[in-house]
């Protein structure tokens, strides 16, 4: 990783809500694979090897007229993560019960304490959809249930899930870097319960859960929940994030059709987490 180059993007956005959730969202669709919040807006870095001229072409929040974005691009030799989120990664504490934080933040007196490296990976608890799952886990009953955390990240949900007494937990990311910053965490955690894996949907071949957590992005939920209702065990729920609200009726039309039922869903800036169960 020392001798890896990559692109690094310098974003000033005002108003910084909801615009740098909906950049972020959509660089990462792009192919920028870690981002730096600050209080000017969010540092986006990318491997040169997958960077191009026209990188940012499709990124449509940078042509919105409600929003000011400016930035500037440097090459970087290597990049020391750590320093980067010890400079902009604050702790957070999600309704005074859960908190996510780094190994160099005090511990704060909460009944969950989560403790991560988010390195390269998406899932700091910062980001609405990361922020509001952990909102479902908290209030949902987790004991002794069999957990799926699709699209994990920095496995957050999944160590979450097993502080909340589920077990056992599956964590999957088709990204490598997620894959390996997961197994960090989980191990950080003194988590027992969670097994990472790397790659997709492909995986849950003949296996079956109780809870489906899966944070993503719609076009991949829309194409992915078939495969999700398929791996839930009767009477089962699935939370899913990683879209806006005007996205909500399309996925809850996808789901009524693979014999989901729509429960509830939170909203914050823009972005949704709902919930369904199985009919």
């Amino acid at each position: 990783m020392s001798n890896t180059k990559y692109i690094g993007y310098y974003f000033k956005v005002s108003p910084q809500k909801p615009a740098t959730e909906i950049l972020i969202a959509e660089l990462g669709y792009a192919g920028f694979e870690s981002f730096v919040e600050t209080e000017e807006g969010v540092n986006a870095f990318i491997q040169k090897g997958e960077w191009n001229k026209e990188i940012l072409e499709g990124i449509y929040v940078l042509n919105s007229g409600e929003f000011e974005i400016h930035y500037t691009i440097e090459e970087i030799e290597q990049i020391n993560w750590n320093k980067e989120w010890e400079k902009n990664f604050s702790p957070i504490i999600v309704d005074d019960i859960c908190s996510v934080r780094a190994p160099f933040h005090e511990k704060p007196n909460t009944t969950y304490d989560i403790v991560i490296e988010p390195k390269m990976s998406f899932g700091t608890g910062h980001h609405e959809t990361t922020h509001m799952m952990i909102q479902h886990i908290l209030k949902n009953d987790m004991k002794g249930k069999k957990v799926l955390d699709m699209g994990c990240g920095t496995g957050v949900l999944a160590i979450l899930a097993e502080m909340r007494g589920a077990e056992p937990i599956d964590a999957i990311d088709i990204d490598n870097w997620c894959y390996l910053n997961t197994v960090e965490n989980i191990e950080r955690n003194n988590c027992e319960s969670i097994t990472a894996y790397e790659g997709d949907v492909l995986l849950l071949s003949e296996k079956k859960y109780d809870v489906i957590i899966a944070n993503i992005n719609r076009n991949i939920l829309l194409q992915d929940i078939k495969h999700y209702v398929a791996s839930l065990n009767p009477k089962g729920k699935l939370f899913l994030s990683g879209f806006y609200k005007e996205d909500l009726e399309m996925i809850t039309r996808e789901c009524k059709s693979n014999t989901l039922n729509y429960i509830d869903h939170i909203s914050r800036n823009n972005w949704i987490a709902a919930s369904y169960d199985l009919k």
